[in-house]
């Protein structure tokens, strides 16, 4: 599912996700537990102001740069 998301950018353009929506709830990122390569995107596991746990991957192409979720895990409370 593809998101918007909020990024830092220091050393490099969109080096890591602060903040996401989903539909019109924006969600903080707390904390990256994560990180993760594959040749084409770049994974976060992060712990969302909702205390939930969420994975984000960010496509780097150069004809498009795509923030997509691609999982969700309830945390108990």
């Amino acid at each position: 599912m593809k998101i918007q998301v909020e990024t830092y950018s220091g050393y490099k353009a969109d080096e890591r996700p602060q903040a996401f929506y989903l539909g019109d709830q924006k969600l903080g990122v707390i904390e990256i537990s994560d990180r993760w390569y594959d040749p084409h995107a770049i994974f976060f596991r992060v712990l969302a102001s909702d205390g939930q746990m969420y994975i984000l991957r960010h496509d780097q192409h150069p004809q498009e740069d795509t923030w997509t979720l691609e999982a969700y895990r309830r945390v108990a409370p």
